[in-house]
């Protein structure tokens, strides 16, 4: 595969499909974590809003009015806050710092400095929790962590998604540079996960570094498998996910072949994106709608979809956009909102520092390889 020019148009597309998957989202993840797919289903079917092709609407005295009202159809003015988008931001000062040459050691300090830890959950809690319990006194100012990094990684939740949704930004910033992109979600992925939680990242970002470089989906998706085990779990969901595409029981599917799993686990979620993609036709509006409607981790899954869907270009249609008016908020140290043109910039910025110096780098030689 060959590297490519960054494309504006197309990083543009990538950032606003990620946030209006994300917002279309947010507002029913709780529910569908506390009632599953049936609450879910029941909400949207009785507001009408099956299939899904628009921001949720609001029902009155539902447990939505209650934790996503501002993120409902006619109320929303801004991207609400939200821990998806604060992590594709964290990815991006990231790289802006550090470029190729971040490391794990880095990602841990960056969280000290800019993550508040009310908001992370699940994996990152459990991994700042160990780092602020064993860390070395000097270590957020660049001293040795005095201790392995890698226990934070040995948690209960360490195969779940929170490193799949940190990993997007690494692929926009590499295009066609799929093992590149692999590599840098891994350094990041590992503080927190092990297993199949990194290789869902590391599918994610190739997938995203792929896209824009290949003619089509399926060809994307396979030049981003080569960037996992083979016969890991997470490979397989992939496959599954894909396999879907065009089943009128394809959700069926997928909450029975993962019943038991967390609804935050890395492989059901996974799997429900390619699917969502793949299912899609190229279609925006159905992509993230149908991979909302369908359940489990509802705003992370619709910011993986939309952000895939915004890199296979053209642009996000202004109906999913002009609602939240350009407005990204953000919920890290020293950052309340940023406008979606900062942002846009930013990451072609990056991307092309990344390209400028990917081939004096060890990290080139890998690249070249891909």
């Amino acid at each position: 595969m060959k590297a490519m020019a960054v494309e504006p148009a197309r990083v543009r597309a990538a950032w606003q499909g990620r946030i209006s998957g994300c917002l279309l989202g947010k507002p029913v993840e709780v529910l569908s974590f506390e009632q599953g797919r049936p609450g879910l289903q029941a909400y949207l079917s009785n507001s009408n809003a099956l299939p899904l092709r628009d921001y949720v609407p609001l029902v009155k005295g539902s447990i939505v009015e209650r934790l996503g009202k501002d993120c409902c159809r006619g109320r929303i003015v801004r991207a609400e806050p939200d821990d998806d988008i604060n992590y594709s931001v964290l990815a991006l000062l990231l790289l802006e710092e550090h470029g190729l040459s971040l490391t794990t050691a880095d990602v841990a300090r960056a969280w000290l400095r800019l993550l508040p830890a009310g908001m992370t959950w699940t994996a990152e809690r459990a991994a700042y929790r160990t780092l602020l319990d064993n860390m070395a006194d000097e270590f957020v100012n660049g001293a040795d962590p005095g201790f392995d990094l890698r226990d934070c990684a040995d948690n209960d939740y360490c195969e779940w998604i929170g490193a799949q949704i940190r990993a997007d930004l690494y692929g926009w910033a590499c295009p066609g540079r799929p093992a590149l992109a692999a590599e840098l979600a891994t350094r990041d992925a590992t503080l927190s996960h092990s297993g199949d939680g990194v290789h869902g990242a590391a599918f994610i970002a190739a997938l995203g570094a792929s896209i824009p470089a290949l003619d089509d989906l399926d060809t994307a998706i396979d030049a981003a498998l080569q960037h996992i085990p083979a016969d890991s779990k997470t490979a397989a969901a992939v496959r599954f996910g894909r396999a879907l595409a065009g089943r009128s029981d394809a959700v069926d599917r997928l909450h029975e072949r993962y019943e038991g799993l967390s609804p935050v686990h890395t492989l059901n979620n996974l799997a429900l994106v390619v699917w969502a993609l793949c299912a899609s036709d190229g279609d925006f509006g159905v992509a993230i709608g149908d991979a909302v409607a369908a359940g489990w981790d509802t705003d992370c899954n619709g910011a993986s979809v939309g952000g895939l869907m915004g890199l296979r270009g053209g642009p996000i249609p202004d109906a999913w956009t002009i609602p939240w008016n350009g407005r990204v908020g953000v919920s890290l140290a020293g950052y309340d909102e940023l406008p979606i043109d900062e942002l846009v910039a930013r990451t072609v910025a990056v991307a092309e520092s990344i390209s400028a110096s990917f081939f004096t780098s060890i990290d080139g030689r890998l690249g070249r390889a891909s």
